[in-house]
This record gives C-alpha cells, structure tokens and sequence, in this order.
C-alpha cells in the first residue's frame, strides 16, 4: 500500500468514524476497491488510523475533557461494557471480519435507525447535555456500543441509538458517542498495535503516519458537520444511506 492509498483511506477513516454508518465497513469496501487485501497488518493499519480521529475530537472537546473529572467518571463507566468483552473476545471479534457479516449488520443497522427515528419523540428529553447523563444512563449506552465489536454495525451509531432510546437529545447522543469514543478507541487501537506492531517495517510506519494525519483532519470537518446536519435532520437519512452502501458492498464485494 502506498501513500495515495493511505491517503485516500484516511479520508474515508475521518468522514465515516463518527457519521452512524461504520467506518470499518467502508474502509473494508474501499480497500477492495483499491485491491488492498485484508491481511493482519492491513487491518491493524484501519484500526490504528482511527486514533488520527478520536484526537480530533481531543482537540474540538478539549475543554470538557481536560476539566471536567465528572464526565471522564462517566465515561469510564460507559466503556466498562465494551472493554471487557473486547478482552474476552478478542479473537472472536477479530474473526467477525468478514465482507458478509459487514453486510448484513449495515443494512441491519439501517433499519434500527429509521425504526428508532419513527418512534422518536422530539419532546420532552431529560437529558440535553453530556454533564446532565447519569451513571446508569452512561452504562447502557456503553452497552449498546458494545454492539458495534460486529463489523458494519459502527460504534458511533449504536451509542446514538443507545442515546436516543435513553432519552438524549440528538445532539447530546451525538456529542456523548464522540466523547465515549476518546477512551475507548484509545485501548482499542493500543491494544491492537501492541498485539501487531512487528509486523510494521519503516514503511508501514510511514503509510500509517500519513493516514493518520489525514483522518485526524477530516474527522474536524465531519464532527462538525455532523452537528450542523442533525440540528435541523433526523438520522434517518443515514438509515438510508446504510441499506443502499449494504446492497453495495454485497454486489462489489461479495457477488
């Protein structure tokens, strides 16, 4: 893989990472299209750019981060469900990498979402912002982010649809789902690069450096524009977009 491809590939990784549409499964789809196999160190090259990303949040919501102790103690209690069944299942997860399961969870994914936004009621919302959550709040939908370990299910839209069921606005559910992002895709990435990083050469290094600094950009660009689109929209255009990128993915990838 070149640097045109990483570049290319970070650009994907920043767009999708926090829209509700699966960055894995795009970066899968893409890869193929560039005729980019999905070796060990490929995947470990996805999964590592996704920190370009979540540094981009760091720096929009370095303010509530960097001062707010409440918050980071709700945000731990989010990522326990994750993080322990990423421990236990690590291999079986790293296993569910597979064009069809991809499939079959984004057109799955596609229709909670517009079913969610049918049933959602714009009034009354308990919660308007990520400080107002309480434990129990953030415990449930870290288990529904929990989900999102199945490739093509996307982390971000599980803890939205997590969020929107437990009464958050949809921009709290947004901006909780970007911030529960910080602890749990920085384990996630280490976990993975400390579990791959020989298989890297200068090369790899080099490749890895530049798709991070490109998701790291775009990541800005999509967070905000994310929060501008949902201010005035539903998700369920994304729900949408999910099914045909399905249907897609299936006939490019798999037929």
């Amino acid at each position: 893989m070149g640097i045109l491809e990483s570049i290319i590939l970070g650009i994907i990784e920043g767009l999708t990472e926090f829209l509700p549409v699966s960055s894995t499964g795009h970066l899968i789809l893409v890869s193929t299209l560039l005729g980019i196999e999905q070796t060990e160190t490929h995947k470990t090259f996805e999964v590592s750019i996704q920190l370009g990303s979540i540094l981009a949040v760091v720096f929009l919501y370095r303010d509530k981060l960097f001062s707010n102790i409440t918050l980071w103690k709700k945000l731990i209690v989010a990522f326990i469900p994750t993080g322990t069944l990423g421990f236990f299942l690590y291999k079986v997860i790293k296993s569910l990498f597979d064009p069809s399961i991809v499939v079959f969870m984004l057109v799955l994914g596609g229709i909670f979402f517009i079913l969610v936004e049918l049933f959602y009621k714009k009034e009354p919302h308990p919660y308007h912002s990520v400080e107002d959550i309480p434990y129990y709040t953030a415990f449930a939908i870290g288990f529904f982010q929990s989900f999102a370990m199945i490739p093509g299910t996307s982390r971000s839209g599980a803890s939205i649809i997590g969020g929107l069921l437990m009464g958050l606005d949809r921009k709290t559910a947004a901006e909780f789902s970007f911030l529960l992002a910080v602890p749990t895709m920085f384990i996630a990435t280490g976990y993975d690069i400390f579990k791959h990083y020989n298989e890297f050469n200068l090369d790899n290094w080099m490749t890895l450096l530049v798709g991070f600094i490109t998701a790291f950009i775009f990541a800005v660009i999509s967070i905000k524009l994310l929060l501008r689109f949902i201010s005035t929209h539903s998700f369920i255009p994304f729900g949408i977009y999910r099914i045909i990128i399905g249907v897609l993915f299936y006939f490019i990838v798999l037929s």
